[in-house]
């Protein structure tokens, strides 16, 4: 949950926009890799602990249901290097700030390839890795309901931030395009 809050208050448009104002365009273009940083570093100890907890057995899938299973996972793996490519990998990342560019996420909003379909094509491919886990145990679990939370409340403030950034075009796009169960739309 502190997690969740930090990591969350940290993304949100009004945090940046105060940052922005504090520390100029140019300090701020590293903002992203910095945030991206700070994630990372703040979620090792989540890991430690998933680790490190006493934990009990749940369930394993059996065999040969357990190759579906990898095999969406795997699925699930691809469509967020998909997803992460079409919405701006380099920008995602925070690299950007090392181009002598304009970060890419400030401007544009991508509606096609996995876009046109569902409007958080990571964040689903994220919950289809995080519940298919052959071995499920309590502690797992318990990270998994977690982090499902956190992707549904996280695409929440996301969509509020990009209505604020599109106004009508993120509107009318929401009213086109589901969150996170695909489907093709009919034109």
């Amino acid at each position: 949950v502190v997690y969740g809050i930090f990591h969350s208050l940290l993304a949100s448009l009004r945090f940046k926009n105060w940052l922005q104002r504090q520390l100029g365009d140019g300090v701020f273009r590293w903002y992203r890799l910095i945030y991206n940083f700070i994630s990372m570093v703040t979620f090792l100890p989540i890991l430690a602990l998933l680790a490190w907890l006493p934990d009990r057995h749940l369930y394993s899938i059996p065999f040969p249901w357990v190759l579906v299973s990898g095999l969406l996972q795997l699925t699930a793996v691809v469509v967020s290097g998909i997803g992460l490519m079409q919405s701006g990998l380099i920008s995602f990342l925070g690299l950007d700030a090392f181009l002598a560019r304009e970060q890419q996420t400030q401007g544009s909003l991508n509606l096609k390839g996995l876009y046109a379909y569902v409007r958080h094509p990571i964040y689903t491919a994220g919950l289809v890795f995080l519940w298919l886990t052959p071995v499920m145990t309590q502690n797992l679990f318990a990270f998994n309901l977690s982090m499902s939370i956190y992707i549904f409340v996280g695409a929440w403030l996301e969509e509020r931030k990009m209505v604020a950034q599109f106004g009508d075009v993120y509107r009318e796009y929401q009213q086109r395009v589901p969150m996170f169960l695909p489907r093709r739309q009919v034109e």
